[in-house]
């Protein structure tokens, strides 16, 4: 969960799950702010696990007892799947969907009474309403240039929620990492459910290494452009080129791999086979050796053997993965998924662990080849700052969104530390 944090009678937010949830709050924020709002906490809701949605409602119960004459609206993938859960309860005012959560008049006064506002999400046509002009408290800008998702997972609950994809046509785009530019921000992350999906509900369909070059061109002040979690199969060739071009995109990129097995990836009904996932990354540290991976992978999909599972395991030395998001299985009523055989609780629990610790082994491997080295970092809040490949680096009290050349002294295991 991403509060953010507000004086007790302000508009605050309380956001769970994705990027992209994060730049649609600060959309809803200054849009409730904008018509008068006050004393009002939206939840921002997940759907991507049980566990997200058991979060969401638990935090609903905990900002009624906090904060009794706030008025809670609910909204988010959660919400847009089943809002007759939300709308039920006694400490919510209103539930709104995702469609209409980014449409700024969905959030004027309205003191008649709870209701339920929420479409056919699977009906919608265009883009984000909302481009984010940057988010609040953070060094960085998201923009949401794309949502929804045309695939169906067999594990992925997530286009019942989103609905169609659907694009920012780039001149939109544009104008707004010029507004994000001119103020102030330096680095700009593109942001979207299924990104490598962009453009191709736009006239053109342009894909997502035009998008990117262009930006780039059209925006010349930005100094660091970043990718969201992309899908490996849909990394077209001008954005595999642009990692080895464009020296403002910067050398990290987080992967949807979510196994190393191919049987379970037919299961998962991915568009991937593992030697997509590690020739891609093999080409992409030829083209731009200082690359650095991350990668989402599921432990414990159902039917996966303990051989299954070695290969999965495998991935981590055979991609070369830095930064792991490791999620144990969580089966989502609805989905193929939760029919299939499941592996018992206690095995997925243990490879769940098993992969962070791999993962672990893998960061401390990467940090402690950094010493002596020297990075232009981007300072963030808190002391810390982040290289291009991503790497978080501990730098001492500078102040925020400087950029900044730094020595790597050593590191905690965790991060990267620089010479004071």
């Amino acid at each position: 969960m991403i509060p953010h944090k507000r004086e007790p009678r302000d508009v605050e937010v309380l956001t769970f799950g994705c990027r992209l949830n994060l730049v649609e709050s600060e959309a809803m924020r200054r849009a409730a702010l904008a018509h008068g709002q006050s004393n009002l906490v939206i939840i921002n809701s997940c759907a991507v696990t049980a566990e997200a949605t058991r979060q969401a409602r638990q935090a609903i119960r905990r900002v009624k007892r906090e904060r009794p004459t706030a008025l809670i609206v609910v909204t988010g993938c959660a919400a847009e799947i089943d809002p007759a859960q939300f709308a039920t309860m006694p400490e919510v005012f209103r539930v709104i969907g995702n469609a209409e959560k980014t449409d700024p008049a969905s959030w004027k006064k309205d003191d008649g009474g709870a209701g339920v506002q929420v479409s056919s999400i699977m009906s919608a046509k265009t883009g984000p309403h909302v481009l984010s002009e940057g988010v609040e408290d953070h060094t960085r800008a998201f923009l949401a240039v794309q949502t929804g998702c045309d695939h169906r997972c067999t594990f992925c609950i997530i286009p019942f929620g989103r609905g169609p994809s659907r694009s920012v046509p780039m001149d939109e785009i544009f104008r707004a990492a010029r507004r994000l530019t001119a103020n102030g921000f330096r680095e700009i992350v593109l942001t979207g459910v299924d990104l490598t999906s962009y453009g191709a509900d736009l006239r053109g369909a342009p894909a997502l290494g035009e998008l990117v070059k262009s930006l780039l061109r059209a925006a010349p002040k930005l100094e660091r452009l970043r990718l969201s979690s992309i899908d490996c199969i849909e990394a077209d060739e001008e954005l595999i080129a642009a990692f080895a071009d464009e020296p403002r995109l910067m050398p990290h990129l987080h992967l949807s791999l979510q196994s190393g097995d191919d049987l379970i990836l037919k299961r998962m009904k991915r568009r991937h086979r593992r030697a997509d996932a590690t020739k891609l990354c093999a080409e992409l540290r030829r083209l731009r050796p200082n690359i650095v991976f991350g990668a989402d992978i599921i432990a414990g999909f159902p039917t996966e053997t303990e051989d299954m599972f070695q290969n999965t395991l495998a991935l981590v030395a055979d991609c070369g993965l830095t930064h792991l998001h490791v999620f144990p299985f969580s089966a989502r009523p609805g989905t193929p998924a939760a029919k299939m055989p499941p592996v018992a609780p206690e095995i997925v629990k243990v490879r769940a662990k098993r992969l962070r610790e791999a993962g672990d082994a893998a960061l401390r491997a990467h940090l402690a080849a950094q010493t002596g080295k020297t990075f232009r970092v981007l300072t963030e809040r808190g002391g810390t700052g982040r290289t291009e490949d991503f790497t978080r680096v501990k730098i001492g009290d500078v102040p925020p969104s400087q950029m900044i050349d730094v020595v790597i002294a050593g590191n905690d295991s965790k991060m990267l530390e620089a010479k004071v």
